[in-house]
């Protein structure tokens, strides 16, 4: 191993450090992340997603970063995603159990928060089956343009706070790809289950979760952008 995995090793353990230092620790952690929401979940999703895709490079060229990549305009993306990604996971989890109950299912609200059974997992799964399926199609096509842009201003801040040409990426962005592989196999064969594990965590676990996941979806990108 390279000094840099090491050095990656080592920003993943002060992360989740809160978790398993002290009670008074963890007891901070869970008050901050209740009263500031908005920004945990900026911060948690702008290192570990940024990190998954650091991961991502090492795996596709070798290194965690390079000359153009630009890892603080991916940042400030992810952290802006990671709070869109909040509030759809705060919207969907509420919405669909009502949903459900509409349609028949009279102890949807009340299953998530009991014990786990096969009641709470097939609501769970429901969520995630809603929120991918509606939301993670623009999230993801959103992230690619926002990835496109920061790639051909060459990674730097400056570029970045330029106008994003929308049309023209969008024209431009391998849909075969996007749909192929992103939509049709990420989503129903990652995200669905990854996502019914999310909500069946507790409401505070669940956006420090979503961003582990971050990691994951590093891997995923360094295999799309290998396919053709």
């Amino acid at each position: 191993m390279k000094k840099s995995d090491f050095i990656v090793i080592g920003c993943v353990i002060v992360c989740l450090l809160p978790f398993f230092v002290s009670d008074a620790v963890y007891s901070f952690y869970k008050t901050f992340n209740a009263e500031h929401g908005m920004i945990m979940s900026f911060l948690k999703f702008a290192i570990l997603s940024t990190l998954g895709e650091c991961i991502g490079l090492r795996i596709s060229a070798g290194v965690y970063n390079r000359k153009g990549f630009g890892i603080w305009p991916r940042a400030i993306v992810w952290g802006i995603l990671g709070m869109g990604i909040s509030m759809a996971m705060t919207i969907f989890s509420s919405g669909v159990p009502v949903f459900l109950k509409t349609m028949g299912m009279e102890n949807a609200v009340t299953v998530m928060g009991k014990s786990l059974s096969w009641d709470k997992v097939f609501v769970a799964f429901c969520i995630s089956v809603a929120q991918n399926t509606i939301f993670a199609p623009v999230f993801m096509t959103l992230h690619k343009i926002t990835d496109t842009h920061i790639l051909s201003h060459g990674g730097t801040l400056s570029g970045f706070f330029t106008p994003i040409k929308m049309g023209e990426i969008m024209a431009n962005l391998n849909w075969r790809v996007q749909w192929n592989f992103v939509f049709k196999k990420t989503i129903p064969f990652f995200w669905f289950p990854a996502h019914t594990i999310t909500f069946l965590l507790p409401g505070d676990m669940r956006v420090l979760f979503a961003a582990l996941l971050g990691v994951v979806l590093g891997v995923l990108l360094a295999i799309a952008t290998h396919k053709k």
